[in-house]
């Protein structure tokens, strides 16, 4: 099963993409995002009655929850040891997963639902950060200053940056153009690294660009002006990403995907009421300052899924393109 995996994941990784960029799996530790080291952890001193497993997670604010749950205890509490393995996105984590080189991976919800329209049985376990549902979000189109774009609509006929094409990205912004009375199709999106937009913006590179989280504050700061919040303006209750395995994991070690899941759950509730942590603990797997930390907008951590809202990502996925056809929920959702 595993040699089938791993021949389905070489024609389709170029499909892979991830909110937060692309790339491969370091060893357990290794530059973060901002060049940080990710402290792994150490397997070999798990206890004889706890379950080892290798959890590949994009150190990014996005992912404070497991580190929490490591931190605090959580996931011993369900039997479990963790090894976090850096990645650097969905073309490392999806194929980290289906080659058994990571028991579970942190991706976006687009890039896992290509990965199942191009034929990979995987599957989530774990809600993992979902918008805001407001103004701030962490999520947001930014013109840079004095520029003439103040609604989405006047995206149409503009170059936007995205961090990859095709993914969730550029789908939720084409959506809210659309629906602000935009044409969609005539929006030229360029790839450009989150850290590179603010200077992509001063530099007039691009005439708008999507920035996440500590970049966004940072670019508003300098000027930028929020256009939309894509996440929030396309769906309220959209959830972003989240922790994912294959089919075959969850029917073969079913207690190992409750006790991951029964683990998250914990961890993603003590994060979303606890902002004051997950600010603490960015810092110790990033290089955020402290500043950065404060300021910043943090995402919402629940355990559950909205159906309604990933139904409609799935649907506008769909619509432009990025997936063949709409997903099967039951087969994707825990």
């Amino acid at each position: 099963m595993k040699r089938t995996l791993t021949f389905l994941t070489a024609a389709v990784t170029a499909a892979m993409l991830t909110a937060c960029g692309s790339g491969s799996p370091s060893s357990t530790s290794g530059p973060s995002t901002d060049g940080a080291a990710v402290d792994a952890g150490d397997a070999s001193d798990a206890p004889a009655d706890l379950r080892e497993i290798k959890v590949g997670v994009i150190p990014i604010v996005d992912t404070a929850p497991i580190f929490l749950g490591q931190e605090k205890g959580f996931f011993e509490e369900e039997g479990l040891k963790l090894e976090i393995v850096q990645t650097t996105g969905g073309a490392a984590a999806v194929p980290g997963v289906t080659s058994g080189s990571f028991d579970v991976a942190f991706g976006n919800t687009v890039s896992v639902m290509v990965a199942v329209d191009q034929g990979l049985p995987l599957k989530y376990l774990s809600n993992g950060v979902t918008t805001t549902g407001t103004d701030p979000d962490f999520s947001g189109v930014l013109a840079p200053k004095g520029s003439t774009i103040k609604t989405p609509a006047e995206l149409a006929g503009k170059t936007v940056a995205v961090n990859n094409l095709n993914n969730i990205g550029d789908t939720t912004i084409r959506s809210v153009v659309e629906e602000a009375g935009g044409d969609p199709s005539t929006i030229k999106f360029v790839e450009i690294a989150f850290p590179d937009m603010p200077a992509a913006l001063e530099r007039g590179q691009v005439d708008a660009a999507w920035i996440l989280e500590p970049f966004k504050s940072r670019a508003t700061d300098a000027g930028a002006t929020l256009i939309t919040n894509n996440y929030a303006d396309f769906d309220p209750e959209l959830d972003i990403a989240g922790y994912f395995t294959t089919v075959e994991t969850i029917e073969k070690d079913p207690e190992l995907a409750k006790s991951f899941t029964a683990a998250m759950k914990k961890s993603l509730e003590f994060a979303n009421d606890n902002p004051d942590e997950v600010r603490r603990i960015v810092g110790t797997y990033t290089k955020i300052d402290e500043a950065g930390r404060a300021e910043m907008t943090l995402p919402r951590f629940r355990a559950d899924f909205n159906r309604d809202a990933m139904a409609k990502l799935g649907e506008a996925a769909f619509k432009y393109g990025t997936l063949k056809k709409a997903p099967n929920l039951d087969e994707l959702l825990p």
